[in-house]
């Protein structure tokens, strides 16, 4: 690091998962890099069985599949070592806060492990570039169309920006679908696995809607309306600042008529 001051050590670390469900996918691949304030650079880097089949979604992202870790360590083989790795020492990764740290605890919280990253400062790349670079409309037309966006927020100025930034970008991108199934499809990775687009529920292992979000994460909606204290927790979700998709879902809930996984 030749830019970057550190008066204790950064990890930087990266993980390759069966999937984007930080509750329930798991690692099957962490690489770790320490780097010392004195610049000593040390790396854990390992495949891991994640001791259940890597879904071809999965694979087509990384390319790892289930014959290349079937010799792995499982997690548990690794977790100590981890923790000891990371201690002690501030924390980077691209994506770090929504993704990777998160799953990372829930993994090792799930082998009898703590991962403790309350004292640690966590930098991450990804919102640096969010932040520094501007991902407006405005910029998605000088970048795509070569061209000053004018009349910038106003209504249908932008909306006729819009149309003209995706034509730029399925003219730049081949490997874009040219239908609108197949691009929504494509905008919309993941999403079969939550019941709203919101993602405050998502699709458990059983087909049940499940809370995705707060003290209740993990709960179905048909445990929580089997209970009257539980119940208030739901009516109390009404009167606050959901989405009229998520409360849909709450009134049918306590009406009795839970979602169907499509």
């Amino acid at each position: 690091m030749h830019n970057l001051q550190l008066d204790r050590p950064l990890v930087c670390f990266d993980l390759e998962t069966t999937g984007t469900d930080i509750a329930t996918d798991r690692v099957v691949q962490i690489a770790l890099v320490r780097v010392e304030p004195d610049g000593r650079r040390t790396t854990l880097s390992t495949l891991v069985n994640p001791q259940r089949a890597i879904p071809p979604q999965a694979t087509a992202v990384h390319g790892i599949k289930d014959e290349h870790v079937r010799n792995a360590p499982p997690f548990s083989q690794i977790r100590a070592e981890v923790e000891e790795f990371l201690a002690g020492a501030d924390l980077a990764g691209y994506n770090l806060v929504g993704f990777d740290l998160p799953l990372l605890e829930v993994e090792v919280r799930r082998e009898g492990g703590r991962l403790d990253t309350r004292e640690a400062r966590l930098i991450d790349p990804m919102v640096i570039f969010k932040r520094m670079e501007r991902r407006d409309l405005s910029a998605a037309v000088e970048f795509y169309c070569g061209r000053t966006h004018e009349g910038a927020h106003s209504a249908e100025a932008d909306v006729l920006a819009t149309l003209d930034v995706l034509d730029a970008q399925l003219t730049r991108y081949e490997s874009l679908p040219r239908d609108t199934a197949a691009l929504h499809e494509f905008c919309n990775q993941g999403r079969e696995k939550f019941v709203d687009r919101t993602r405050k529920f998502r699709w458990n292992e059983n087909g049940e809607a499940a809370f995705n979000f707060g003290k209740h994460e993990g709960r179905t909606l048909a445990e929580m309306t089997s209970s009257p204290k539980d119940r208030g927790y739901l009516e109390w979700m009404l009167a606050k600042d959901f989405t009229e998709e998520v409360k849909g879902i709450l009134r049918d809930a306590l009406d009795g008529v839970l979602p169907r996984r499509p």
